[in-house]
């Protein structure tokens, strides 16, 4: 009985059926199974030997065409110039002093235009986030838990968070722990005690900036770190001295950065001021006595000095600062008449080693605040003013002009902690 044929894998999955072979099985590795070969064709089988191919030994290509190649010519060396050559149009000298031109309407903010509600609303708006963490935590506070020495105790603390300051917290955490014997107070009572303290401790540094007219020209110098505003400041100020009448110059002190001395002059061309300038690099105390003989000899009201961000551990910037200071009483010695320190809100406590650095070294007159629109901390110039008593003269809350106005401590004690006025 013949043997049947082994199916291989594929014809076992498809079921095909495999027709019996003549040729008897060639012997395969065991470990491996073969699958059958296809079986010949009816009429002639297999052929045993193949058909020969008729394959040329040699295939001719086609030669490559010829290509022409064009010779390489170089251009000829332009000879050296005379010496005594001169171009026809010569680079231009750098400007010292920026022409004036009339001034530009500036564009305030379309969102700021669009509100009706004034500066008020917009420093609430600004201090949001910090009435958000004060006030809302003072409600969530004494809503869920009864005013007891724990509750007082969890106060403080939350005051100390926002910056205010220890001392300031201290007092205010004992006037709410008065008042409560006196009267019931609730969440709102609280928070207008706080605010009334607040206000309390601002009401000695609130002083506005006052230009004296005897002295021509009054010399603002403006100093701080890298990055607190300074340059915006300074445009800022000078759109208000120009609607009050007063006639100003700008001094781009900040030699070592040329995008600072850029920023200004747009300041200057877009408030119609004079600006003094000089090549990035050179001497800022230079700088700024040329630009207080200019603008004593042209009569100007105001002249703003700009000066490179510093920080305060830097000694030999510092220094920098103190002959500035210096250059500028050798025109003038009662001169600057006010030492401006910018301070950005977003810092934080690090703004108290800033005003006693800059105090110290640049004789700090006054206080601008600014950015208190980016800080969950505002309560930051509460501790300033109960550290140092230095007059607060300007706080900014964004960057259009109207978002920079004279402090006013109701108003800001009130929206720091989230109440209607």
């Amino acid at each position: 009985m013949a043997e049947t044929p082994k199916r291989g894998f594929f014809s076992r999955l498809l079921g095909i059926p495999v027709q019996p072979e003549h040729d008897p099985e060639p012997q395969i590795d065991e470990r491996f199974e073969r699958e059958p070969e296809p079986s010949a064709p009816e009429t002639g089988g297999v052929p045993e030997t193949p058909l020969p191919l008729d394959i040329p030994d040699v295939v001719a290509m086609p030669e490559p065409a010829e290509t022409e190649v064009e010779e390489f010519e170089p251009e000829p060396v332009p000879e050296p110039l005379d010496a005594s050559f001169e171009p026809a149009h010569p680079a231009p000298e750098p400007e010292l002093f920026a022409p004036a031109v009339a001034p530009q309407p500036l564009q305030e903010d379309p969102a700021a235009e669009a509100r009706s509600f004034g500066w008020l609303g917009r420093l609430r708006e600004g201090l949001q986030r910090t009435s958000d963490r004060l006030g809302t935590g003072i409600t969530d506070l004494f809503t869920k838990s009864r005013l007891d020495a724990t509750t007082l105790d969890e106060l403080e603390d939350l005051l100390i968070q926002a910056d205010l300051g220890v001392d300031t917290a201290m007092r205010i955490t004992e006037e709410v722990g008065r008042q409560r014997h006196e009267r019931g107070l609730d969440a709102q009572g609280v928070r207008a005690v706080v605010a009334s303290e607040v206000e309390k401790a601002l009401q000695k540094v609130a002083q506005p900036l006052v230009v004296d007219a005897a002295q021509k020209p009054f010399v603002i110098l403006m100093v701080g770190v890298n990055g607190s505003g300074k340059t915006t400041t300074i445009g800022k100020l000078t759109q208000k001295f120009r609607s009050e009448g007063k006639s100003v110059w700008l001094a781009a002190g900040d030699t070592f950065r040329a995008a600072a001395v850029e920023q200004l002059r747009v300041w200057a061309e877009r408030t119609g001021v004079p600006i003094v300038t000089k090549p990035v690099g050179a001497d800022a105390s230079g700088l700024a006595y040329e630009a207080m003989e200019s603008a004593r000899e042209a009569g100007a009201d105001v002249l703003m000095i700009d000066t490179a961000g510093r920080l305060q551990n830097r000694t030999e910037l510092m220094q920098e600062l103190e002959k500035i200071t210096r250059v500028i009483r050798k025109v003038d010695a009662t001169a600057p008449h006010a030492v401006l320190l910018v301070l950005d809100a977003t810092v934080g406590q690090n703004a108290l080693s800033q005003v006693d650095a800059f105090r110290k070294t640049a004789g700090v007159t006054g206080l601008v605040m600014t950015k208190l629109d980016g800080t969950a901390r505002g309560g930051i110039l509460v501790a300033v003013a109960e550290k140092f008593g230095l007059p607060i003269h300007f706080i900014g809350v964004g960057e259009s002009v109207g978002d920079l106005e004279p402090f006013a401590p109701r108003d800001f004690a009130r929206a720091l902690v989230g109440l209607e006025s």
